[in-house]
């Protein structure tokens, strides 16, 4: 077996296994820590689905199970239910960032079809993802739009999930009276620079947003797997459960 193959320990899969669906009845579901592991290798690496490594089992199995629990978010219950266990939401933080399509990938939806969450940009086709991280730079939301869509619009999609906090820390990208107002409806503080735009300078604490820098890393530490840098899946449900997976392998377990 090769050691740059991804294996859960024991540990990490334990926290797994109860939040993974129960199988009800007919044929056992083939083994979750062999199949789980091949699909994060899968992720890490960036393989196209048919050239997992054997020790995993049939890449058929490996794909198909990463399909059917996508389409169920199964990830998406998993990393949400992980980073609810967070203990450093006090202050949080927010930003944004643009993944790439493959070129062979980059195709926007058909007219009236399912969102793709792919746009136009200057840079090309890209997808954004819009996360918002605590205390310790780990994530605790994770929302993924087209390419085009700003920041303060891209906040808009987190608000609701927002965990209780103090204050929330953003760039000037997130300058947005709308998004002041509603987390002050939520007793959250804004430490948030003002645009240049403005009549009047904003005041915040510039020795809190120094530790912005946790969620830029965040993203990088994202972007290590390489299918999530890149966006090689089609469909936007696929996609988000890559970077669900990511995360919960990256900051949670």
């Amino acid at each position: 077996m090769s050691e740059h193959h991804f294996w859960l320990s024991d540990d990490p899969f334990d926290r797994l296994k109860p939040l993974s669906p129960n199988k009800g009845r007919g044929v056992p579901r083939v083994d979750d820590r062999k199949v789980i592991s091949g699909i994060i290798h899968v992720i890490r690496y960036g393989l196209k689905w048919r050239d997992a490594p054997a020790c995993y089992g049939p890449h058929k199995t490996l794909y198909n199970r990463f399909v059917r629990w996508s389409r169920a978010a199964v990830f998406d219950r998993i990393f949400q239910a992980l980073a609810a266990e967070s203990t450093a939401t006090k202050t949080i933080m927010i930003d944004s960032t643009h993944l790439k399509s493959a070129s062979y990938r980059s195709q926007l939806a058909e007219k009236g079809g399912l969102s793709r969450c792919i746009g136009r940009i200057r840079g090309g086709l890209n997808s954004k993802l819009h996360a918002v991280c605590d205390g310790d730079g780990k994530p605790v939301v994770l929302r993924l739009t087209a390419g085009q869509v700003s920041d303060y619009r891209g906040a808009d999609t987190v608000l609701e999930a927002l965990p209780k906090a103090d204050v929330l820390i953003a760039d000037k990208g997130y300058d947005s009276d709308r998004l002041r107002k509603a987390l002050a409806e939520r007793g959250i503080k804004s430490c948030i620079p003002g645009r240049a735009k403005r009549k009047e300078p904003l005041i915040y604490d510039t020795e809190l947003y120094k530790s912005r820098n946790l969620i830029e890393r965040l993203f990088g530490r994202l972007k290590d797997c390489r299918r999530i840098a890149t966006r090689y899946d089609r469909c936007a449900h696929t996609f988000f459960s890559a970077i669900c997976i990511a995360a919960t392998v990256s900051f949670w377990l």
